[in-house]
């Protein structure tokens, strides 16, 4: 309740969150209303949620983050997060917040542009089993990162130097960085200051704004490009004058040393898609780069991975994967495993965006672009939540899996899935169906060369 101002708008934005999970259609505001069963109620006072400061987000994230660390309290030392930017797509031009950005899904030969809102994520692992298993990312931070508006061509020398400072501040790096920091200082207040952070990113934010300004206590694990010019330590200079060096002579390429003998690779054991995989991996420590500055890194170079799209194809192999890390004492295997699961935040985007409707909200007003989308992406993070406690308790109970799912032993839940049960759970009721026979009752009628009420199933496996 300390996230709502008033104890009315506490009983709408959980009948709205109902809602996003129960809604089919589009996940609009009035997609909402009307899957919690409120479209014949005035509508104004659901908009009125997302407008000022009758809902703190920062508040909602923080029992979520909070959740996430207690369930992953006797699994390891290190708290695991992740962080990307990820893009909204829209098409009116006067929703506040939005621009002309990149497509990250354009071919590589052609850069295309697409007019939407573009959003920074800081996800938890939430480990479900132990180190050496599957977990899931859970959002924690949802942030709102509108590109800066480029003055006109008769701005003024002060308002062209304006823009250039607010530019800097609001990259995506910068806002990425800072997030970073409010994290850390979130965790330290909840009482986890002996708990290193361990960040995972892709190359987008390995770079000199984040590396230079990471907060005590947390550890970087990035991607670099494979031409990236590195350095050995800097020898012992005598005293006398001059600036002290920094980096010593330069060292081969990434790319270099994976192809080079004279470094040679180590087994590494970490689980990744679905089991337990053994990756070959060169490790090059006491190094430094450029956009570093006096950090000592650590080149974790992951050998590429065979396979085979059938039997009988031939063997087939993935890129190559380049990392730095900003620690080279903690063990390699749990880098390894740290920087494979932020794979989880991509799953993530992908199943707020399709299954939940992230970003489909029709909204203009300023806080209000910002907070429906993080709003969304709180209810899936508290949805997988609730998932992983149901599943940790003795009755697992799932919806029957289709036919062509029999044969096959499902290790995860999927978001569909725990989707689906929520519409049984709330649904089951109201359409009076004993949901525990409901596969016998539907062969017993095809049997009977009676025909099915097909709704049952549009309503419980249309996200199947």
């Amino acid at each position: 309740m300390t996230a709502f101002k008033q104890s009315r708008t506490f009983q709408r934005a959980r009948d709205l969150s109902h809602g996003v999970i129960s809604c089919i259609g589009r996940c609009t505001i009035t997609g909402m209303l009307t899957a919690s069963g409120n479209q014949f109620k005035d509508w104004s006072a659901a908009y009125r949620i997302f407008k000022g400061e009758r809902m703190d987000m920062n508040a909602i994230f923080s029992e979520v983050r909070k959740e996430v660390v207690y369930q992953n309290r006797k699994k390891g030392d290190f708290i695991y997060a992740h962080m990307d930017d990820t893009l909204l797509r829209k098409r009116g031009k006067k929703i506040s917040g939005t621009g002309w950005l990149r497509d990250p899904l354009g071919p590589p030969f052609c850069n295309n542009f697409i007019w939407g809102q573009r959003f920074v994520q800081l996800s938890l692992s939430l480990i479900e089993k132990d180190l050496c298993g599957p977990s899931r990312a859970i959002p924690v931070d949802f942030k709102h990162c509108p590109p800066t508006k480029k003055p006109s061509k008769n701005a003024t020398d002060q308002e062209v130097a304006l823009y250039r400072e607010r530019q800097k501040k609001e990259k995506m790096s910068e806002v990425g960085v800072q997030r970073v920091i409010a994290l850390r200082k979130c965790l330290d207040d909840d009482g986890y200051k002996n708990k290193k952070l361990i960040l995972s990113v892709d190359g987008s934010y390995t770079n000199g704004t984040v590396l230079r300004q990471l907060p005590e206590n947390v550890e970087l694990i990035g991607r670099i490009r494979k031409d990236s010019k590195i350095y050995a330590l800097p020898e012992e200079q005598q005293s006398g004058k001059g600036r002290k060096r920094y980096y010593g002579e330069e060292l081969p390429t990434p790319e270099q040393i994976r192809q080079s003998d004279d470094y040679p690779y180590q087994q590494v054991e970490a689980w990744a898609a679905g089991k337990m995989r053994t990756f070959n991996v060169k490790v090059v420590k006491d190094i430094r780069w450029r956009k570093s500055g006096k950090r000592d890194l650590m080149l974790i170079i992951i050998r590429p991975v065979s396979y085979r799209l059938t039997k009988k194809s031939k063997l087939l192999y993935r890129a190559p994967a380049y990392l730095i890390s900003t620690n080279q004492e903690i063990d390699i295997f749990l880098q390894v495993q740290a920087y494979i699961r932020r794979w989880e935040i991509e799953v993530g985007f992908r199943d707020q965006k399709t299954l939940m409707g992230c970003g489909q909200a029709q909204i203009r007003e300023k806080t209000a672009v910002a907070k429906v989308p993080a709003f969304v992406s709180a209810c899936y993070a508290m949805m997988i939540l609730a998932s992983h406690k149901q599943q940790q308790s003795k009755s697992k109970k799932q919806l029957p899996g289709p036919k062509w799912y029999v044969n096959i032993k499902k290790q995860r839940v999927t978001t569909g899935d725990i989707i689906n049960r929520c519409r049984v759970e709330n649904w089951a009721q109201s359409v009076n169906i004993n949901f525990s026979d409901f596969v016998n009752i539907e062969k017993k009628l095809s049997k009977c060369e009676k025909m099915a009420n097909p709704s049952f199933s549009s309503f419980f496996y249309a996200r199947n």
